[in-house]
C-alpha cells in the first residue's frame, strides 16, 4: 500500500515524503499563517492529475512511434464556495508539438488515460467533472 509522510517543518510549512524517498514542501499564504515556502496541497491534486494523465498519454504515444517533441499539460480548476473547497470541475489541455504526429493517435492515448490508466483521475474524477481538450502542433523540417 503506498504511504506518505507528512511532517510540520514550521509555522504551517510541512514536508512530505513518499515512499520512493522524494519529498515535497507545502504552505500556505501569510494571511493564513504561512509563509508561502511550497505549494499549496490542492494545487499539487492539478499537478497530480497533470503528470499522471501525462505519463500516461507520452508513454502511449512513444509506443506509437509518435515524433514528439514538445509536450504540455494545463490544468485548472474551479473549487466549492465553501468548505471543504473541493473540485468540482477541472479541465486538463494537452498541448502535444512534433513532426507529423497523428491526431488520432493524441485523441486515442487521452482518452486511455482519461478513462482507463489515471489513477489520480480517476480518484479526483469521484468529486469533481473533468473535461479535456487537446492541441497538436506540427513543427515544420
Amino acid at each position: 500500500m503506498p504511504s506518505a509522510r507528512v511532517t510540520l517543518a514550521g509555522g504551517m510549512q510541512f514536508v512530505a515524503t513518499a515512499d520512493s524517498g522524494h519529498a515535497v514542501v507545502m504552505d500556505t499564504t501569510q494571511i493564513v499563517g504561512g509563509n508561502n515556502t511550497g505549494s499549496r496541497p490542492s494545487e499539487l491534486l492539478l499537478m497530480a492529475f497533470g503528470g499522471c494523465s501525462g505519463m500516461d498519454v507520452i508513454s502511449i504515444l512513444r509506443k506509437k512511434k509518435q515524433d514528439v517533441r514538445g509536450f504540455e499539460l494545463n490544468v485548472k480548476g474551479e473549487m466549492a464556495e465553501t468548505h471543504p473547497h473541493y473540485y468540482t470541475t477541472l479541465h486538463i489541455e494537452y498541448v502535444v508539438t512534433g513532426k507529423n504526429v497523428s491526431e488520432e493517435t493524441v485523441k486515442r492515448a487521452i482518452e486511455l488515460s482519461l478513462e482507463k490508466y489515471c489513477s489520480v483521475g480517476a480518484t479526483l474524477g469521484k468529486a469533481a467533472r473533468i473535461t479535456h481538450s487537446y492541441k497538436v502542433i506540427q513543427e515544420s523540417s
